[in-house]
């Protein structure tokens, strides 16, 4: 399978999303964000089980609170809409250079798997964080941030997943 798809499964037949349906799903504003919920998804299914994954067993809860990684989630499994989808910021570190994985977690479940994706450290740019976390930006600081969204996107949508999150199986008990 190609870098910028995911495949999952639903009454017998395989979706296949790729990072231009997910980011015209998503609307086009968080591009950063489709592509970790893109990459998330893809190290997390791999790790929970032989793919296509069946899209509407798939249960998700994140650090992650962003609107980019959640339109990417939702557009493959439904689990916003179908209430299989939960945000517990608590999950991660503060910060995602200071604290990894900071909102950079993922936690996929499938009937009695498990398995949580955390991000690798490099991946985001100190400079996005710091922009992001500013209260109020001048027209200059959006322009920025509005270049490194696109920039991280482009940067990681090449990679494989692995290269970016760490899968490990985890209890569901």
């Amino acid at each position: 399978m190609r870098q910028d798809q995911i495949s999952v499964a639903e009454d017998g037949r395989i979706l296949t999303f790729d990072f231009e349906m997910l980011l015209a799903f998503h609307g086009g504003g968080f591009p950063g964000g489709v592509v970790h919920g893109l990459k998330a998804m893809q190290a997390g299914f791999a790790a929970l089980g032989d793919p296509p994954l069946p899209r509407r067993d798939i249960h998700v809860l994140t650090a992650f609170p962003g609107p980019g990684g959640r339109d990417a989630v939702e557009c493959v499994t439904r689990a916003f809409t179908d209430g299989r989808y939960e945000v517990n910021r608590s999950l991660g570190g503060a910060d995602v250079i200071s604290a990894l994985p900071g909102p950079y977690l993922w936690r996929f479940t499938l009937g009695d798997r498990g398995v949580e994706v955390t991000i690798r450290p490099g991946h985001v740019l100190p400079e996005f964080v710091a922009l992001g976390a500013l209260s109020s930006r001048d027209a200059d600081q959006d322009a920025r941030l509005e270049f490194l969204k696109r920039e991280m996107a482009q940067r990681l949508l090449p990679l494989p997943a692995q290269d970016i999150y760490r899968a490990r199986a985890i209890s569901c008990a």
